[in-house]
């Protein structure tokens, strides 16, 4: 401008020869000596005192920087006054304002008319006046905070005071009113949030309306305890049943991890009485190889589950585990384990009426002794020894000790493109039994097994619509000889028949558990051909198997079921890959020869055309002696629009014609806050369904994403991706 000055006055309690090396390095944030520099068109008065300063103020010091139409510089202070558009940055934020006094060494003083923005998280607003108290902390005086941009804000947050802790990374207000597109729809006498990252603060509120009264509020609150612990209380506002008040607790540790989760309704409305549901589990390395653990879950009543669960499968979960275990797993080939388990049985309500829904009580194991041991490759011969002892405990049926011995030898045969494998085991089991109904306390059984398990590998170069590839042959034969011994008198304390499936057809027993040991003379043979990619990925695999039986086969569970003199199982197919780049399929089916009929099928597609845009269908079909099921599953998650998003997962029953579950959500994101919305249907006893709708609004900077109870983590989970 043609007649000003500019006059630069640089201010320093150092010796002139020590300048040059603060020019050239970084100025610590508490450097109390670090020099001043003063820019002006205007300066006078005295150079040890008071300066005044006029017309394109700028005055720095370390990491503040001031800028005004006019300001006096107190020198034996060490304090600014400033007026007229005052700007201040320290620490990268940002402050605007009226009138301003500072001191540049305790970097305490005001702002009067205030705006503000701070680095970490954009956080901005407002207000009337600004304490400032240090460098990293300043108190906003009825004031605005959001950290939406724009002079009209989304949403934002009005407080008598908001204290701002950018080192803390803590913000706390008092009578606090929060506005979303300028209409309040929250009022809290105090709370704090966090300015950024992982802190204590509220997470996003949850609105549920459903049907029969299912209608609630929940407010959660998070504290980050320490960077590996935290807890979350989440009060919860039922107005049908009164306030519930849950907790979560996470730890983690270089030897421990765990979680607890703990819900209780004082004086259910409904109900008249207390209810509690508890989810506890740890895991714990005592010493090298030596852990121990526990899973506790309890319900005050069978009906909870029905009552509170957000999903089928909660409500679905009707058995639970109680368990304390210890391990230990030596360095010299050997594991042992003990643990103590029972479950609490939450039975259908609805079973006062139908005894078919009754759920069976599984036996308690007061303990549960293990011990395995294996040495492989001992001049080609490998060894394993696995033995169990359990005490088994049940109110209403036979009750007693079961002791299972089981070693086993093999001998590997490998070559580069075959496998040859025979084994010879021994399954020993002794039962002491206390009360039991045929008037034998002790029973024995010994039975040996004789297996030959042969494989080859072999491939070639093929070409995949058009696409070279490496295509494999894999037959495999698997032999099982096991005699016939009488185990009807034993009892079941833990078996059934294992499903059919690829893993169990090249298994030894046909029965899961120890209480039976099916007798055989069987062949298993399959095929696996898969077309592997350049790059090593399996493209595509198909595989079918087929057991063929020699002899009839005399161990059952039931002696009431009718045998069935077959020569042959029933096939498995399946298919499994990429049909394309972006359409994969996952089928499998097991199909009766004699039959003519197939008994159970499970076919999947999955289109995923892009990054979130996924379309998956799948089709479930059963069919047993008990029931017949025909199912049909989609799901998908796709943006519907510029910042919508949708997910949806339909469970539907062809044969009930009816929805078994179902649930959709939608997902609006914008720039400085979340909208979710999702509704769910599913079946909570066998006569009772729910269908809650859940809303959720996420300010970001108030609570962050991925933390909390978001209503669309279980459904994104559940569609496969």
């Amino acid at each position: 401008m043609p007649g000003s000055l500019t006059v630069v006055v640089i201010m320093t309690s150092l010796p002139l020869s020590a300048y040059g090396q603060i020019s050239s390095n970084p100025v610590k944030v508490d450097d109390k000596n670090a020099p001043i520099a003063i820019c002006a068109e205007q300066i006078q008065g005295s150079i040890t005192r008071d300066i005044d300063l006029v017309r394109e103020v700028q005055l720095t010091r370390g990491i503040t920087t001031i800028n005004a139409d006019k300001a006096t510089f107190h020198q034996i202070e060490n304090e600014v006054d400033a007026a007229g558009n005052v700007r201040v940055t320290r620490l990268g934020d940002r402050y605007t304002g009226d009138v301003l006094k500072l001191n540049l060494d305790s970097s305490q003083g005001f702002l009067l008319n205030p705006t503000y923005k701070l680095e970490k998280n954009n956080g901005q607003g407002k207000a009337e006046r600004i304490d400032f108290q240090s460098d990293t902390e300043a108190s906003v005086v009825n004031g605005t905070y959001s950290t939406c941009e724009g002079l009209k804000p989304d949403w934002y947050l009005k407080a008598d005071t908001l204290n701002l802790d950018t080192d803390r990374d803590i913000g706390t207000a008092t009578k606090t009113i929060i506005y979303f597109k300028g209409v309040p729809i929250l009022g809290m006498p105090s709370m704090s949030f966090s300015l950024s990252g992982r802190k204590s603060g509220w997470l996003p509120p949850v609105f549920e309306l459903g049907s029969k009264g299912r209608q609630s509020f929940e407010m959660p609150y998070y504290f980050n305890i320490a960077p590996n612990r935290d807890l979350t209380l989440y009060p919860k506002f039922i107005p049908l049943r009164g306030l519930q008040l849950g907790a979560n607790g996470r730890y983690l540790g270089e030897t421990y991890v765990g979680q607890t989760n703990l819900e209780v309704l004082l004086n259910d409305k409904k109900t008249q009485t207390n209810r509690y549901a508890i989810q506890s589990h740890h895991q714990q390395a005592l010493a090298p190889g030596l852990a121990y653990s526990w899973n506790l879950n309890t319900a005050s009543d069978e009906a909870y589950p029905s009552d509170f669960s957000k999903s089928i499968t909660a409500s679905a979960e009707r058995q639970l585990l109680r368990e304390l275990r210890i391990d230990y797993s030596s360095a010299q080939h050997w594991t042992a384990s003990a643990r103590l388990q029972n479950y609490l049985v939450l039975q259908d309500p609805a079973s006062i009426l139908n005894p078919a829904l009754l759920l069976d009580r599984p036996y308690d194991r007061l303990p549960q002794l293990t011990f395995h041991h294996w040495l492989y490759d001992v001049h080609g011969v490998d060894w394993v020894f696995d033995s169990e002892l359990t005490r088994f405990s049940h109110p209403d049926k036979v009750s007693g000790s079961r002791l299972v011995i089981n070693p086993q030898v093999s001998y590997p045969i490998v070559g580069k493109s075959y496998f040859v494998t025979p084994k010879l085991s021994l399954h020993a089991t002794n039962y002491q039994l206390e009360n039991p109904t045929a008037g034998q306390s002790s029973l024995s059984t010994v039975v040996p097994t004789l297996s030959v398990d042969s494989g080859m590998f072999l491939e070639r170069e093929a070409h995949f619509f058009g696409r070279q590839m490496t295509q494999t042959i894999e037959p495999r034969l698997f032999y099982v000889n096991t005699p016939y011994r009488n185990q009807s008198l034993n009892p079941n304390f833990d078996t059934a028949e294992a499903g059919f499936n690829f893993a169990q057809i090249f298994s030894e027993n046909r029965f899961a558990g120890s209480d039976r040991i099916s007798d055989a003379n069987q062949l298993t043979a399959a095929l696996v051909s898969r077309y592997i990619e350049q790059s090593g990925e399996e493209h595509l695999r198909f595989a079918v198997g087929q057991r063929f039986y020699f002899k009839e086969q005399k161990v059952v569970l039931d002696t009431s079921a009718p045998k069935t003199d077959v020569s042959r199982s029933d096939w498995l197919l399946s298919t499994t890959g990429h049909l394309t780049s972006s359409l994969s399929i996952d089928t499998a089916m097991q199909y009766s020869e004699s039959a003519h009929r197939v008994y159970s099928a499970n076919t999947g597609i999955e289109w995923h055309p892009a990054p979130k845009h996924v379309l998956n269908a799948e089709y479930r079909y059963l069919r047993n002696n008990v029931e017949l099921v025909k199912q049909l599953i989609t799901s998908t998650q796709w943006p519907i629009g510029q910042r919508w998003y949708g997910m949806a997962r339909v469970n539907y029953s062809l044969q009930d014609r009816k929805v078994v579950d179902s649930v959709v959500g939608l997902e609006y994101k914008a720039d400085c806050w979340v909208m979710r919305f999702s509704a769910q249907h599913f079946v909570t006893t066998s006569q009772q369904s729910s269908t809650p709708i859940f809303l959720q609004l996420e300010l970001n900077g108030l609570s962050k994403i991925g933390v909390g109870n978001n209503p669309l983590e279980g459904l994104s989970r559940s569609i496969r991706r």
